[in-house]
């Protein structure tokens, strides 16, 4: 088995999902995962790719690759795959890399399973797991032909760091016409204070119990105080009350902190799907029949405009003393 990671970054940061699934890689037996680093002015980060199990590290650095668009990527990695003879091509899964990936199984003929939650070897074989029926069931999903492409659900793995270090290649970039033909014309970043929902450690959510926007800044100030990110449902976003980078459910992100507050969030199917991951929950809604309470660790029955601040206040006395 041969088997490559790509490995997303931003800025000079990698990706802490990838580096999770490299980590998970480096367990499944094959002592050459290598992983892929594509962009421009990323050398220096292939040093850290060795630190959490690569064996092997390609790196692909041109100006053409700057932008974070799929089709060049697939471009180097479709010529990695074929030159190297790679068998398993591991992907966290991100808005670029769920691209990245689909354009290299059309490329490839690859069969490609997603959502994934983990990756096991049985009987020589590799097979995935992937929840199914609204995350009530978990199926064995695998590959009938090579290579094979497996897209994992963020947060499935930790990024655990064996200390390691990793040879270094150049990867070839022969990119096709049409792969140049797409421009960035401007990228925007969200200025925002804290870390991402994706990397926080701590996540105040909050939903429609809150009554309105304005009272956002109740979430706000608990994250803040406790040093997390601000998640919401997809019924704030859709009614304009918080950015949609924020949205943790089905249609938005999956996210697998070690402590989620929900604060007047229901917990439809929906929502649970992005969060039920935590390390634990806890959930604050004035309705005790409040569907969250059914998967929560911990449920505060009250309003959250009473509890949040005084819970708020609570974190700042301890944090202070």
């Amino acid at each position: 088995m041969s088997t490559l990671v790509f490995l997303e970054h931003h800025g000079n940061e990698l990706s802490k999902a990838g580096l999770g699934v490299l980590a998970k890689a480096a367990t499944l037996g094959d002592s050459n995962v290598s992983t892929s680093i594509i962009g421009s002015g990323v050398r220096s980060l292939a040093a850290e790719a060795g630190k959490f199990g690569a064996a092997k590290v390609y790196v692909a650095e041109d100006a053409q690759l700057e932008a974070p668009l799929s089709q060049p990527r697939v471009d180097v990695l479709a010529q990695l795959v074929r030159e190297k003879d790679i068998d398993t091509i591991l992907f966290a899964n991100s808005v670029l890399a769920a691209d990245v990936a689909a354009g290299l199984a059309a490329r490839l003929d690859a069969g490609v399973n997603w959502d994934l939650t983990d990756l096991v070897e049985q009987d020589g074989k590799l097979v995935g797991k992937r929840p199914a029926l609204q995350d009530s069931v978990y199926v064995d999903v695998g590959w009938t032909t090579e290579p094979r492409i497996a897209l994992f659900r963020s947060g499935s793995f930790d990024p655990s760091a064996t200390g390691g270090s990793a040879e270094v290649e150049d990867a070839p970039v022969q990119l096709e016409d049409f792969s140049t033909a797409a421009r960035m014309v401007d990228q925007a970043h969200e200025e925002s204070e804290g870390p991402s929902i994706e990397d926080a450690q701590v996540i105040v959510a909050g939903g429609r119990g809150l009554g309105g926007p304005e009272n956002f800044t109740l979430v706000e100030e608990l994250a803040k105080a406790l040093g997390g990110a601000v998640g919401a449902t997809r019924a704030v976003v859709d009614a304009g009350w918080y950015p949609y980078s924020t949205q943790v459910g089905q249609t938005g992100k999956t996210v697998a902190p070690k402590l989620y507050i929900a604060c007047g969030i229901s917990g439809a199917i929906q929502h649970k799907v992005g969060m039920q991951s935590s390390g634990v929950i806890i959930a604050i809604n004035k309705d005790p029949n409040a569907p969250i309470f059914e998967f929560s660790d911990l449920g505060v029955v009250g309003d959250v405009h009473s509890v949040v601040p005084k819970l708020t206040e609570l974190v700042k006395q301890r944090k202070s003393s």
